[in-house]
Parts: structure tokens; sequence; C-alpha cells
């Protein structure tokens, strides 16, 4: 597979159903709302929602609601086909007028910040989930969570598993246990099924852990191996197998890992980084005897694998970087040890 030409190619393939999505919304009943969806991940996986649905030859509301704060933000989104809606979802009152829906995918959250605005970062990982579940107490829920709520294990190991008692370190991580907890409540309280996405970490050639570390290469910068190893996938997979968990939600809560097939160990990614670009690959520091890794066996084996090995994601990264390539400016912070973000 060549590499996408420019941004446009990019949101195309990130978009693009696989035969099993579309399947699936041939199966799947009723509208969907994506809550939260003006995020990095939630345009894309709309439009991949709208694709499917239209060509498993179905009628169905697909609808984006975000706070969409930033200019034309959704315009992208209606001119592919994806209605939008302006809320504050921590408005309560908001929150009861959202249109009705047998399918949400709740995306909203806060981790940037978290340990400067505790506070808003409960509440929007914490009560308004609580709020979300009350709401669509009847319907499907898949809602995204992440990894960090395992905590470091050791580098040697294939990463946590989805049975692993969560032990998370600082206020985003906890927060957002917090947010399967409520979750998890629901369907047990009120029968809601729902799945628990544990996402680390996409990536879409303008950010992701790959482009933080292509950067600094490509720029001359020092790249600290501290957390030594990490799992990424590309984020068209990563939205096709999260649209996919719509149709694995039960209760009590079904939990999924959703990452890549490899461990990637930073060291070697950032001197195969350096090779491509023809510049030495600046190193500094040592690598931890453990890091945040999870182990996806569960996802490969109910959902199905990534299509985009990380060798090929690398070169991708490589070439749209070197060809400048436009970025989101929002770096990951995996390197984060202490759980502050």
């Amino acid at each position: 597979m060549h590499a996408p030409s420019d941004s446009i190619d990019l949101e195309e393939r990130l978009s693009r159903p696989s035969a099993a999505v579309v399947e699936m919304m041939r199966r799947l009943p009723g509208d969907i709302v994506f809550l939260g969806v003006a995020g990095k991940m939630g345009p894309t996986l709309a439009r991949m929602a709208r694709r499917a649905t239209d060509e498993a030859g179905i009628a169905r509301r697909i609808i984006g609601v975000s706070r969409f704060s930033a200019q034309g933000s959704r315009d992208g989104l209606e001119q592919h086909g994806v209605e939008t809606l302006s809320c504050d979802l921590l408005d309560a009152a908001a929150i009861a007028d959202l249109p009705d829906a047998p399918n949400v995918v709740f995306m909203a959250g806060m981790k940037f910040g978290a340990n400067s605005q505790e506070p808003l970062t409960w509440a929007m990982n914490v009560l308004l989930p609580a709020r979300i579940a009350e709401r669509y107490a009847t319907s499907r829920i898949a809602a995204f969570s992440t990894g960090n709520i395992y905590g470091l294990v050791p580098s040697t190991s294939a990463g946590s598993s989805e049975d692993d008692h969560p032990q998370p370190l600082g206020e985003y991580a906890m927060s957002c246990l917090g947010r399967e907890r409520v979750l998890q409540h629901a369907a047990i309280t009120q029968g809601t099924p729902i799945s628990l996405i544990r996402l680390n970490y996409a990536c879409d050639l303008r950010y992701g852990v790959l482009v933080d570390i292509a950067r600094k290469v490509f720029s001359g910068q020092s790249v600290d191996v501290s957390m030594g190893y990490f799992n990424t996938i590309w984020q068209g997979d990563a939205n096709a197998l999260s649209l996919l968990a719509l149709e694995k939600t039960q209760a009590p809560a079904w939990k999924i890992n959703l990452t890549g097939r490899q461990c990637l160990r930073v060291r070697e990614v950032a001197e195969a980084f350096g090779a491509l670009f023809g510049k030495p690959a600046n190193i500094i520091g040592e690598e931890a005897s453990d890091a945040l890794l999870s182990d996806a066996t569960r996802c490969f084996q109910q959902l199905g694998v990534p299509h985009v090995e990380e060798t090929t994601l690398i070169e991708w990264v490589a070439d749209w970087i070197a060809r400048g390539g436009e970025g989101l400016d929002k770096p990951t912070h995996f390197e984060s040890r202490d759980g502050r973000f």
C-alpha cells in the first residue's frame, strides 16, 4: 500500500469502512449518536459509520454531538452526511434534549491538563458518563476508555489483559477508571448494554506516538527512551474495530483492549526514522523495566486484526513528515511515567 498523498486522501482512508463494518451496519438497527465527535478520532469515525451505512443500503441518521468550539469544526462532518448538533455535554438540561438513538458512541473526555484542572477532569470523565448512561439507559453504548487504567507492566510481558486488576496512576487514569465503573454500574442496575474500548494509541499521521518520535528525529531533537516500549494502531483500523464493538455491547459491560499487534521499542523506532530521514537519532536516557502496554488478543479474536502493520505505519509517518504533511500539534505525552498529563 502506498502512503496517503495528502489530507484528503488521508481522511478518505481513515474513514474507509471494512467489509465487516458494512455487514455489521446492515444488521444493526437504528440511528447512531456520536458524543464528543469533534476530537482527534471522532470525525473520521462518524464519517466511516456514514459510509458503511450507505454502502449497506440502510436508512440511518448519523449524528455528531460536540461543542464545536473551533471555527469550521462541523463543516467536514456535514459535507459527508453526518448531522451535527452543538451541545455542552456538562449541561444536564442539554443532555436531556439530545435526540433518542438506540446506538451511542461515547467519546467525550478530558486528558491533557488533567493535573491542573482536576475537578473538571472528574466531571468530564465520571459525572458526564453517569448522566449519559441515565439518558441512554435503553441504548447500546460503546464507550472509549484507555489502557492507562492498567498502569505500568513489565516490558517483557505481553501487556495488560482485560481481566487484569486496574492500577491507575495519576488523576487522569483514576478518573478514566471512574468512567468505566459508573458505566459498569449502569449495565448492572439498568441492564444497559455497554462496550468499554480501552484504546492506546491511535495514529493517523498527523498525531500519535509514532508522529511524536518521528518529528523529534526529523528536527534533530533528542528522543527520551525512559518509557521504552509502546503499542499503536492505525486510526483507520481503530475506527473500524471500534464500530464493530457496538454489536458486542452487553450487560455486564464487555471490555476490550484496542491497539496494534506489536510491542514497539522506542529506541528502535527512532533509529528506523533516522534511517528513513537520513538523519541520526539522538537517543537519551535508558529504558525502564516497565511500560504502558496492552494485550489485544481478545480484540483480534472477537473483532478482527488490524490491516495496516506497524512497519507500514512507520514508513507512512516518515513519508508524511518528510513531505511537510500537516500536524495537529497535539503530542500524546506517551513518555509520561508519573500519570501526569
